[in-house]
Formats: C-alpha cells, sequence, structure tokens
C-alpha cells in the first residue's frame, strides 16, 4: 500500500478532469492548504483551458472574461500543470488515474442540453441554444455547425441568461460584433443575416424570469434593435404582485423594473425587434420537414406546494418562425467508468463525494461543478461549491480514504502519456496560443481572432516551438 503524508518529499497527488472554472477554483484551493503538500495534474480535452469562460461566455461581454487573471495566478504555482488535448475516457482511463494520484475531481461541467420533449423538435432549424453559443464561441466540436439566418423570424424559447444572449448576438449589428473576439465564421454569417425578429418564450412570468438585471437592461441599449413588450404581459397575478411586494427577492424587483421600462420605451424605427414573450410554453413545433411555426400554450402562475409555477391554461397560440434555438438548460454527459445519474444529468455524490447506484462513497473520486450540482449558478457560485469538495477530499486523506496509487512520482503520468504518442499541450503552450491569437486579431482591429480548430492550434504552437532562435 502506498501511504502519503502531504509533505514535499511525499506530496498528494490529485487529478482534475476539466479545466473551466470550478477545475481552476478547487486547484485553487488545494494549492493553497496549509497543512499539507498538495500536487495537480488537470487535464483538458481541448488544447486550451478555462471551459465556458472562454466557450461559453458572450464575446460581447469581456469584461466576465477577466475571470482568468485569478486562474492564470493559479496556473503559475510550481506545484500546478496542465495537460491539454487529454481525453478523459480515451487517452487516459480511470485505472491511469487510480494508479498514479491518490485523488480525481470530475469538473467537466455540463456538456449538452436539456430536451424540450415535444413533436417537431427534431425538425431542421431546430438547434440547441449550447451549439450556437459553442459556434459563436469558436468550440472546435461546433466550428463547422451551419445556422439558416436567412429566416426573418426566430424563436428563442427560455427565459435565462442564455437566452438572452443568443437574442442579443443575433439582434447586434456587423459594427458591435467586430469589436468583439466573435470568432470569424461567425462574423460573416451574422453580418449577412436577414432575422429581423427575434421572439424570446419564456414559461413563468415577468416576475419569475431567470435573467440578470445587468443581461436584461443591456437590450435596452443595443444599436439597432427594438425590445418590444406588450404592457399586458407585464400585468401581474395576484400571487406575483405579492412576491414582488414581499422582498423576498431583489432581482425579481429589479428585472420587473427594468421590463416595464423598456416596455414603456417602445419601438423606435430600429432594423430588428427582440420581442418577450412571457408565460407562453412550447407544446409542438410544426412543419413538413423544417421548422415553420411554434405552437405554444398560454400559462398562470399556481401556487404548488408554496412554490409559485407556469400552469398551462386551454388558450394556444400558433405563431410562424423559421428558426428556432432552444434554451431551456444544460445537461450533463457521463463520464467512461463514472457513476452517473442520467435524470439530473450530474455525477451523483454527497458534498462532492461520488457515490455509485447504491449510496455507496467511490474512494478518491470527487465532483465540483455543474457536473456535481446541476447547470446553476453564476462563475462565481462555483468557488463555494470547489471549496466544499476540498474539504471533503481532504478530510477523507486524514482518514486515508484514498486511491493507492502504484506510481504516484509525478513524471509517471508525463511517461505514459509518451508512451502512448499523445501530443499534450502545457499551460505555456496556452500562453503561447494565447498572444497568437491576441497578435491575429491586433492586425485586423480586433481584440482577439481565435483558433477555432485543434489542428491549427497545434500546427500554430509546431511552428513557434521549431521557429529559428534569431
Amino acid at each position: 500500500m502506498n501511504t502519503f503524508s502531504g509533505t514535499r518529499a511525499n506530496p498528494i497527488r490529485v487529478a482534475i478532469i476539466g479545466s473551466g472554472p470550478s477545475a481552476f477554483y478547487t486547484a485553487e484551493f488545494l494549492l493553497s492548504n496549509p497543512d499539507a503538500v498538495v500536487e495537480v495534474d488537470m487535464f483538458e480535452r481541448l488544447p486550451t483551458p478555462f471551459g465556458l469562460v472562454r466557450g461559453g461566455v458572450a464575446p460581447d461581454h469581456p469584461k466576465i472574461k477577466t475571470v482568468t487573471r485569478a486562474f492564470e495566478r493559479t496556473a503559475q504555482h510550481e506545484r500546478f500543470r496542465f495537460f491539454g488535448n487529454v481525453t478523459f475516457g480515451h487517452d487516459l482511463i480511470y485505472p491511469d488515474i487510480a494508479a498514479r494520484y491518490h485523488a480525481v475531481v470530475y469538473a467537466v461541467g455540463a456538456q449538452t442540453d436539456r430536451q424540450l420533449g415535444i413533436p417537431g423538435e427534431d425538425l431542421l432549424n431546430s438547434h440547441a441554444a449550447t451549439e450556437f453559443v459553442a459556434w459563436y464561441n469558436g468550440h472546435p466540436d461546433f466550428r463547422d455547425l451551419a445556422f439558416d439566418l436567412s429566416q426573418e423570424r426566430v424563436a428563442v424559447i427560455g427565459n435565462g441568461n442564455v437566452a438572452v444572449d443568443v437574442a442579443r448576438i443575433l439582434a447586434r449589428t456587423p459594427d458591435e460584433l467586430r469589436q468583439t473576439d466573435i470568432t470569424d465564421h461567425a462574423l460573416e454569417a451574422l453580418a449577412g443575416s436577414r432575422v429581423r425578429e427575434i421572439l424570446v418564450l419564456g414559461r413563468r412570468g415577468p416576475a419569475q424570469a431567470k435573467f440578470t438585471s445587468a443581461e436584461l437592461k443591456e437590450l435596452g441599449s443595443l444599436a439597432d434593435a427594438d425590445v418590444v413588450i406588450n404592457p399586458a404581459e407585464l400585468e401581474l397575478d395576484p400571487l406575483s404582485a405579492e412576491y414582488l411586494r414581499s422582498g423576498e427577492s431583489k432581482t425579481a424587483a429589479r428585472n420587473y423594473a427594468i421590463l416595464q421600462g423598456l416596455s414603456r420605451a417602445g419601438q423606435n424605427g430600429k432594423r430588428r425587434r427582440i420581442v418577450l414573450r412571457f408565460l407562453v410554453s412550447p407544446v409542438e413545433l410544426l412543419g413538413s420537414d423544417r421548422v415553420e411555426a411554434v405552437r405554444v400554450v398560454k400559462n398562470e402562475i399556481c401556487e404548488r406546494g408554496h412554490f409559485m409555477s407556469p400552469c398551462p391554461t386551454e388558450d394556444y397560440e400558433t405563431i410562424p418562425v423559421g428558426l428556432v434555438f432552444r434554451s431551456i438548460g444544460y445537461h450533463g454527459v457521463p463520464l467512461p467508468g463514472v457513476p452517473f445519474d442520467d435524470q439530473q444529468g450530474i455525477i451523483p455524490n454527497k458534498r462532492g463525494r461520488v457515490i455509485n447506484e447504491h449510496g455507496e462513497r467511490m474512494r478518491g473520486e470527487y465532483a465540483v461543478g455543474w457536473i456535481k450540482r446541476g447547470p446553476v449558478g453564476i462563475i462565481g457560485s462555483n468557488k463555494p461549491d470547489a471549496q466544499e469538495t476540498v474539504e471533503m477530499l481532504l478530510r477523507d486523506m486524514a482518514f486515508h480514504q484514498h486511491f493507492c496509487p502504484a506510481n504516484p512520482a509525478r513524471e509517471a503520468i508525463d511517461r505514459l502519456l509518451r508512451q502512448r504518442g499523445i501530443h499534450y499541450t502545457t499551460y505555456e503552450d496556452w500562453r503561447v496560443l494565447d498572444q497568437l491569437e491576441i497578435e491575429r486579431g491586433l492586425a485586423v482591429g480586433r481584440p482577439r481572432r481565435k483558433f477555432t480548430r485543434v489542428e491549427d492550434m497545434l500546427s500554430a504552437l509546431e511552428a513557434v516551438h521549431h521557429a529559428p532562435v534569431l
């Protein structure tokens, strides 16, 4: 049995699978622990780090991306290493990790979308909003998708921040988009877009919508898009009115005030319109081979077990649209050899400790972030979540509830990857790519031009590493 004491001579070795915010917060807490020496190796299947900060945050929200500065500090720690272009379940499998580390933390997020579960959902021109977001952000898996932007009327189903992001990007002018790091292929496609009206269809009422106030307010400042809200849809039912009066949610009160202001502002003859609808749920997408309309049922707010819920009425409406983006939430994807709860879309766990279908703890395995708790919260929500998982992990270490690796030497994983011919990238490689992207952007007056194919990233690195020294 391999023992350790968490000292420099015999450190705790932890593998983190994934490189988004929850992964970096986990690494930060592990590396800053004053009571034991921990070494962290982070594995990411793309050559680049940061997960949804790079591939999910809207390109016109650069301030949100500055969170990576804190991740940079973590990455510079002497006991941290990044292994990009390494896929767990393919390049590395569970036994490889258990043989070389004392623990593994799964920080893979929620990588796909939830389904509506209605007829017509699979028609052409019906897309997951997550795919559209990944496409315009340059995620290599989605770079070659195509969206029919010749349609004049689009429906975005959902009333959370991703739905607003999609609507806003569709409504931006080419000049607005050129000031961002949106990818070249998306900029070109959106510059030729014929979209004129974007309907945002939410099943909840205006008092229950899940937008953040800043995202909602931003819709009113678009260069060439009006926001349209029917004042009748802002009339509150008694339950919603009481909810706002109670002061229980300051965000809900702020959002409602913003919605009222947007409604009063009316239309100013701008080229595009964003129409916010409330209390409507899609029940069917209609069309012979592609989307031609969405049929919705009108809802009313009712009380279900002390919660306000949208309840369907007998009133239906058919809305002609040519393109649909489904934005009703993310969903986790199972990892090979790791327990998974299909219904919730998470790795089953208790406070971050992974459990199997019998409720038994899986020694040495932990979860963090959206794959732990589901796709809720903002980037900062991952910090206390990571702290909890790290506390459980270190507590288990103290009681020897960990993997017993046969080969815990730091160089063991490098040797294995080289033996398998896996071309992994380091954090220094990422810094090279980062600088190249910025330089490519400056050359055309933009903040950044992203590499959107893995082979292009690896080729660029190869060229830099083999360039002659002058």
